[in-house]
């Protein structure tokens, strides 16, 4: 894969280089940090909690929906037209609804495709892509929310926005579920589960097999209700968590915020990328941890737990998302909500540059789609919220 290399002509004029800057968006401009510093990745472990033995018995009270069926349920449609959110090297885009570009109660923040939740490409034959959104409205805090997008026809994707929730036993001794109150930074898919970072706290994990069919109507209500009906804040479709994998570390290293994740499908084995969102940049990393394709989950070490195998300090500002690549890693940073962001790529050796303004402001989660060479991206705020792709040869 090719990647452009930093600008060398040094006896440009000042008003020069800011035309060419604008002009070519993508030309990487020297990153304020040092190169990546590889650290001790096996310091970075994540341990595996036991299955959640409630979504058993909700399956026995709840109807259970496929993923083609959620997907064939779509409620909601985006747009292409008129629709740019500028990306460089963008070869698709795509903008929400009205109500959910510009409402301040939810902010997107994740994306994964069936790429990652397959080899193929799709889910049970379907092409579909995943954005997690966070709740930041007022009231009782609804958790995450998840887009389930058609993507069958790229110029009229067509979506809907499914519950995220945690079963478990209430007071009275019922099946229940709750809110999951996580900022959802990063997600991937792999196989049936859905992985979901908790910043401080690893991922958790959301088992697709049991999609479950809720009452609506009720915008306030959630969980179990005194008549035995089962409601999520007027969503139809509930997705429950399964498992957690909760992270820490050893010989006194600080612990890792999990801002972001990715699937890595060109490693070998596959593998999850995280790097770490700090506004200053100063000590970021970013670490690698390996994943299971037998079982879908991460791969164990014979202490018990998944311990990292490529960690690096990169100190780079900001960092809201992150993928590899065959070896290179691209990370998506933010300026604030009145600047574009950037795209930022490294090697083992190498690096890292930037590629100035090559994002929407308020630039997101990566996810890499290798069918068709595309590299997704989103922007998170309202009014000016964008899900789009990059060819990632153009960097």
């Amino acid at each position: 894969m090719s990647y452009l290399e930093p600008m060398r002509t040094r006896r440009l004029s000042a008003v020069l280089l800011a035309l060419v800057t604008c002009l070519v968006v993508s030309a990487p401009i020297p990153a304020a940090s040092a190169a990546p510093t590889k650290i001790t990745a096996a310091d970075f472990r994540l341990r595996e909690g036991a299955y959640n033995p409630v979504i058993a018995t909700l399956d026995g009270i709840l109807p259970t929906a496929s993923v083609p069926a959620v997907l064939d349920s779509a409620n909601r449609g985006g747009t292409t037209e008129g629709c740019d959110p500028g990306a460089a090297n963008q070869v698709a885009a795509f903008c929400w609804q009205s109500g959910d570009n510009t409402t301040g109660d939810w902010y997107p923040q994740g994306i994964s495709s069936t790429a990652d939740s397959y080899g193929n490409g799709t889910y049970d034959g379907r092409t579909a892509l995943f954005v997690s959104w966070y709740y930041n409205g007022e009231g009782t805090g609804k958790g995450v929310r998840v887009s389930f997008v058609d993507y069958e026809n790229p110029g009229s994707p067509e979506y809907r926005h499914v519950l995220l929730v945690d079963p478990y036993t209430n007071s009275a001794g019922q099946p229940d579920f709750r809110p999951v109150p996580v900022h959802a930074g990063g997600i991937f898919g792999y196989g049936h589960y859905l992985y979901v970072a908790d910043t401080w706290g690893g991922f958790r994990a959301f088992d697709l097999g049991h999609l479950w069919q809720v009452t609506t109507g009720d915008e306030s209500k959630i969980g179990r209700q005194s008549d035995g009906t089962y409601h999520a804040f007027n969503y139809r479709y509930v997705l429950p968590q399964a498992q957690t994998f909760t992270s820490s570390t050893t010989n006194g290293v600080p612990r890792l915020r999990y801002s972001a994740a990715s699937l890595d499908r060109t490693s070998t084995p596959d593998s999850v990328v995280v790097p770490e969102y700090d506004a200053d940049g100063t000590g970021t990393r970013i670490v690698r941890y390996p994943i299971d394709h037998t079982d879908r989950k991460f791969k164990e070490s014979p202490d018990g737990y998944t311990h990292g195998t490529e960690a690096y300090r990169v100190d780079i500002a900001s960092m809201q998302g992150a993928t590899a690549i065959e070896g290179t890693f691209l990370v998506s940073a933010s300026a604030g909500s009145a600047n574009r962001g950037h795209v930022h790529t490294f090697t083992a050796t190498s690096g890292p540059d930037r590629h100035q303004n090559a994002q929407p402001a308020g630039p997101e989660d990566l996810s890499y789609r290798s069918q068709d060479n595309q590299l997704w991206g989103l922007s998170e705020y309202p009014g000016n919220r964008f899900v789009y792709a990059m060819n990632p040869g153009g960097f």
